[in-house]
């Protein structure tokens, strides 16, 4: 059991910019452009339409791939999903990433479960085995606080079953 707090608490402490953050609480949009590192994930929210929604009243949680973790798609992928006659996909990848409710770290500690997103999917959260895994991708960072839910920090990023 105390290894299972320790693992939880590491995953929390992973996030220590996340109280920075958190001291201004901006929506989630906000939050990501001043975090810095979801640049790409910022321009497809725009390129979908999705910025009002997740700057809306919420609360959510977001699983927000870097731009590093973007990077780590096959060539071209992003450019082609920006372009509007992929609006559609585009939409459904992004909210593959949310779910609604404010859902922190410490909630799942310890738990495998799967959660609905906003998709229409699920994802499978694995809080078991050290670290928090969402469908396979690692959590860097977790719970940084926006105004309208949190924001968890992925590394890679997910795709919806076709």
């Amino acid at each position: 059991m105390k290894l299972k707090k320790f693992l939880a608490a590491g995953v929390i402490a992973a996030g220590t910019f996340a109280s920075a953050v958190a001291a201004n609480a901006s929506n989630l949009v906000e939050t990501a452009v001043d975090a810095g590192q979801f640049k790409t994930l910022v321009a497809a929210v725009q390129a979908a339409g999705l910025g009002d929604a997740l700057s809306g009243p919420g609360p959510f949680t977001v699983f927000a791939p870097t731009d590093e973790a973007f990077a780590k798609l096959p060539e071209g992928t992003v450019e082609d999903l920006l372009k509007p006659e992929n609006k559609e996909k585009l939409v459904a990848i992004l909210t593959y990433h949310v779910i609604s409710g404010k859902v922190m770290a410490g909630d799942v500690a310890g738990k495998k479960l799967n959660v609905a997103t906003l998709q229409g999917g699920e994802l499978a959260v694995d809080a078991i085995s050290g670290g928090v895994m969402i469908n396979g991708a690692t959590v860097t960072a977790a719970d940084i606080e926006a105004s309208n839910g949190v924001i968890h920090v992925i590394d890679r990023v997910l795709l919806p079953p076709q």
